[in-house]
């Protein structure tokens, strides 16, 4: 930041700049993979159908104080729960698509089977999330089991 801008900003402008800087988080920590256009997610979310895996789909901005809260919670829940694809779309980034999913709150989350939703949790609410994560997870390991046993 140049000192001519320095001294036409006010503590406050220079306070939003500093912190519109580090808004440039990164939703892709652990087995996190961060969806950049419809056709990135139409293709992972074949890969998960063709490997039966249920889909986590975190919709996020980076400008979202919950959003940054409950991220690095779900990089290491993806990591703790591999037969799961977790997927974070920012809602900023792809506008359009997100729209197409009616997001109205950040972070939004829907675990969809076979492309379809099965469920979904709106708001950083940890708890909630471990519960329904280890849910979906849980199903996902017992259809797992069962599929094997008939083999």
């Amino acid at each position: 930041m140049g000192l001519k801008r320095l001294m036409r900003c006010c503590c406050c402008c220079i306070a939003k700049q500093q912190a519109d800087d580090e808004d440039k988080i990164d939703f892709g920590g652990g087995n996190v993979h961060v969806v950049t256009s419809k056709e990135d997610w139409d293709q992972k979310i074949a890969e998960a159908n063709k490997d039966g895996k249920i889909v986590v789909a975190n919709f996020s901005a980076s400008w979202c104080g919950p959003c940054r809260v409950i991220s690095p919670v779900y990089a290491e829940m993806s990591q703790t729960y591999p037969q799961l694809m977790f997927l974070t779309i920012d809602v900023d980034e792809l506008m359009e698509f997100s729209s197409s999913w009616d997001i109205r709150a950040t972070p939004t989350f829907f675990f969809l089977k076979n492309g379809q939703q099965v469920d979904k949790l709106v708001g950083a609410n940890k708890p909630e999330l471990e519960k329904k994560v280890g849910a979906v997870a849980g199903a996902s390991s017992q259809a797992d089991a069962a599929g094997s046993k008939t083999v």
